[in-house]
């Protein structure tokens, strides 16, 4: 990701990856987005997400995820495999073939994503620091929901966003985040402050301030799997379950770090950015942090104003509205992420489970995949990947549009639901249109 290896494997498509020109492609995705608002403005008038009753439940299911030897196998592979993981960020060569690299950048960063898209928020059932935590009350005979302070309300999503800023930074724009020691560093600090946050404010601090497993919830409800009011395990539509996402303050700063930083990575690639670095004198880290910074405030900024600009029924005012449409940019996220991620985590991610079965970095085979192949399905088919990429980011902002629809029929008032969404189109219309453009290396 940083280094020269991982950004490989990113394998952002250009123009010449697309069986139809770039400025098309463009286009296209611009009025199909803007098509298919017009067609939900005339054929969807009444909201249709209504999270309190509709899903199958599945209680054969429930009791299952919810016995003690599932959640308590879950927690001990989490446990386990951080272990192996941290043998090898200790004791392993600082080498780019070191497995640590692959299994933070890749593994858990992107890994996440699909993983989340298919069982629902699965960091949360595997985090280490929440097993760690757990375990520690029941040593002292505390309760793990309940800390010395309850905790600050008003602070909301801001620890797990500033975290997730934090891992940005060290992924995309500090120097040395191919190196061992800033990663054990970093995550040093990441479960200092998450077990000592825990002590102090209980498990809630997890849901607020680990930054992956906020991240993961975020994309698992976007799964088949959500929780009624009512507590049941149930099947239903993803849309659905969007519509429950814990609303709280900074709410939107974390999508604005998730979908301003990824479109800076595209950024960073670009000729046009790689010539200047390269030709100025000011330092480069800098650089690159003031313009990630810059990425991630206009993402926030230009969500803000626009849903802000709602004027909602009575009940609710224009500082709640951006939050209560954060949910809408969660599947942009997913397309932005598929489109610039799909090969790192197909091809890298396959290398990464050979590397780990020599965690020392001394020729150790100790999974026994150490002589497994790479097979570089996309990179050997650039037009199928590059096609992905551009469905991708389209099918996400269609879906979020479609969200924010939904959601606008009972915020708005009914004469203002034409008019008064118009400026979030604007606003979707910008991202996919940047979006691609980035994706093509304009």
């Amino acid at each position: 990701m940083t280094s020269t290896d991982l950004v490989g494997a990113h394998g952002v498509g250009g123009a010449g990856d697309l069986p139809i020109p770039a400025e098309y492609a463009i286009a296209g995705g611009s009025a199909a987005l803007t098509l298919s608002f017009v067609v939900l403005l005339f054929a969807w008038r009444r909201a249709r997400f209504d999270p309190a009753h509709d899903g199958r439940p599945v209680p054969g299911v429930q009791r299952m995820v919810e016995s003690a030897p599932f959640t308590w196998t879950l927690r001990v592979v989490g446990l386990v495999f951080t272990a192996y993981v941290v043998v090898a960020a200790v004791f392993g060569e600082d080498l780019r073939i070191n497995p640590v690299f692959g299994v933070v950048y890749v593994w858990l960063w992107v890994g996440l994503v699909p993983l989340s898209l298919a069982f629902g928020p699965v960091v949360k059932a595997l985090s280490p620091v929440r097993t760690i935590h757990l375990l520690l009350s029941r040593f002292t005979g505390g309760d793990p929901s309940r800390g010395l302070l309850p905790f600050p309300e008003r602070w909301g999503y801001l620890p797990a966003a500033l975290g997730l800023f934090a891992f940005v930074w060290l992924e995309l724009v500090y120097p040395g985040g191919t190196y061992l020691g800033p990663v054990r560093m970093w995550f040093a600090l990441y479960a200092a402050v998450l077990l000592v946050g825990g002590a102090v404010y209980g498990d809630k601090w997890f849901a607020r301030a680990d930054p992956f497993e906020v991240y993961s919830t975020l994309v698992g409800h976007l799964s088949v799997w959500g929780r009624r009011a009512d507590g049941a395990l149930v099947v239903r539509n993803p849309m659905v379950n969007l519509r429950t996402i814990p609303v709280a303050p900074w709410l939107v700063a974390v999508i604005a770090v998730l979908l301003g930083s990824t479109a800076f990575d595209s950024f960073r690639e670009a000729p046009l950015w790689l010539r200047y670095i390269q030709r100025t004198d000011l330092p480069s880290t800098a650089l690159n942090t003031a313009v990630m910074l810059g990425f991630i405030v206009a993402v926030g900024v230009v969500f803000w104003a626009a849903t802000a600009a709602f004027r909602p029924v009575e009940g609710h005012t224009r500082l709640e509205v951006p939050g209560l449409l954060a949910h809408s940019v969660v599947p942009i996220i997913i397309g932005y992420m598929v489109a610039h991620y799909l090969t790192l985590l197909v091809e890298f991610g396959q290398q990464t489970l050979i590397y780990l079965s020599d965690p020392l970095v001394r020729g150790d085979d100790l999974l026994g995949t150490g002589s497994w192949e790479v097979s570089y399905v996309f990179s050997s088919n650039p037009t199928t990947l590059a096609t992905i990429k551009v469905l991708a980011i389209v099918t996400g902002h269609v879906l979020g549009v479609v969200a924010a629809h939904d959601r606008s029929l009972t915020l708005l008032r009914k004469r203002d639901q034409v008019v008064g969404q118009l400026p979030l189109l604007f606003v979707m219309v910008a991202f996919t249109f940047s979006g691609l453009w980035l994706l093509f290396g304009i």
